[in-house]
C-alpha cells in the first residue's frame, strides 16, 4: 500500500499519467476526423473542428481550444488541479489538431498509431511543462478560484440538454424520442438532463438503427 501512494505522488507519475490520457484524446479526434465519431469533446467545441473540416479554415477551433490549454497549462500549478475538459479534451483534441490540420500536417491525425504517438509525446511534454512551472513558482502562493474553476462547466452543461435533443431528432427519429424521453427521465430525478437525452438518444438509436 505504501509502495503504491509512493508511486502515485511522483512527479513523473503525473507526466506518465497525462502521456496516457493525451494518447487516449488524440487517438479519439482520429476516429472523428476519419470514421466521423468518437471525439472526447463537447459538442459546440467539435463543431468548431467539423466546420474546419468542411471548408479548410481552423480558425476558430484552433484559436479557442489552444487558448483553453494555455491557460489550463498556467493555471494548473496554481490551484492545482488540471482542468481535464480545457486542457486535455479541448486543447488537445481540438486545439493541437486543429493547429496541425491548418499547418497542413494531417499524418499525425489520419494514422491511427501515429496519432496514438502524437498524443502520448503532446500529453508527457504538457506534464513536464506544468511539473517545471510548479518548480519554479515561489512559496506561498496558492489557489484563489478553483471553485469558480471547477463550478463553470457544470453550470453551462445544463444548456446542452436541449441542444442534444435537438441534434438526435437531425439524426434520426427514434434517437430523438429516445433523447426526449431520457430527459424527461432525468428531469424528473433531479438530474441534468444532458446525460438522460445521450443516454435516451443511444439506446433507441441502437435498438432502432437509422438505414
Amino acid at each position: 500500500m505504501a509502495a503504491n501512494r509512493s508511486f502515485l505522488l511522483q512527479p513523473w507519475t503525473f507526466v506518465l499519467l497525462l502521456a496516457v490520457a493525451g494518447a487516449a484524446v488524440f487517438g479519439g479526434t482520429h476516429l472523428y476526423v476519419v470514421h466521423h465519431t468518437g471525439a472526447f469533446n463537447e459538442i459546440f467545441v467539435v463543431q468548431m473542428l467539423d466546420k474546419g473540416l468542411r471548408s479548410g479554415d481552423y480558425a476558430a477551433a484552433a484559436g479557442f481550444a489552444a487558448g483553453f490549454l494555455i491557460a489550463r497549462i498556467l493555471e494548473g500549478p496554481l490551484v492545482g488541479v488540471l482542468d481535464i475538459g480545457g486542457s486535455l479534451m479541448t486543447g488537445i483534441g481540438i486545439g493541437i489538431p486543429a493547429v496541425m490540420l491548418a499547418a497542413g500536417i494531417r499524418a499525425p491525425i489520419e494514422n491511427f498509431p501515429l496519432a496514438l504517438l502524437t498524443g502520448l509525446v503532446v500529453g508527457a511534454a504538457i506534464g513536464l511543462l506544468i511539473m517545471v512551472i510548479r518548480k519554479i513558482m515561489p512559496e506561498g502562493i496558492s489557489s484563489v478560484g478553483t471553485d469558480v474553476m471547477m463550478g463553470a462547466g457544470n453550470a453551462a452543461g445544463r444548456y446542452l440538454g436541449p441542444l442534444i435533443i435537438v441534434s438526435a431528432i437531425q439524426y434520426g427519429i427514434p434517437a430523438g424520442i429516445g433523447a426526449f424521453v431520457g430527459a424527461a427521465v432525468f428531469y424528473k430525478w433531479d438530474k441534468p438532463i444532458a446525460g438522460g437525452a445521450i443516454l435516451g438518444a443511444m439506446i433507441l438509436g441502437a435498438l432502432f438503427p437509422v438505414k
